[in-house]
């Protein structure tokens, strides 16, 4: 399916949903603030205390960032909260005159 604009092809974008090694949308994003996290944890543990200490605690933070990804991913990428009851707008369109 190419499509064509005065003879150059037109890059309509991802058919499909990015992902990778799993993980996909805009969950990617938690996972690298999840490794970074985890990057700082190590070096303020290490710092602290033992370098030993830092990599146990790196891979904890990892972990449960990577665990909590996984769990979110099951509702969907456009998971919101429903509200169940009813909503009433009075003055949803206001006339100037």
């Amino acid at each position: 399916m190419e499509n064509y604009f005065d003879g150059f092809p037109i890059y309509k974008g991802l058919q499909k949903p990015l992902e990778f090694m799993g993980i996909r949308g805009k969950f990617l994003a938690y996972a690298a603030g999840s490794v970074a996290l985890g990057f700082v944890t190590f070096l303020a543990v290490s710092f602290i205390a033992d370098k030993l200490l830092g990599i146990l605690a790196m891979i904890v933070v990892i972990g449960a960032g990577l665990g909590l990804i996984y769990l979110k991913q099951k509702d969907g990428l456009h998971s919101k909260k429903k509200y169940r009851g009813k909503v009433v707008y009075n003055s949803l369109f206001i006339k100037e005159y």
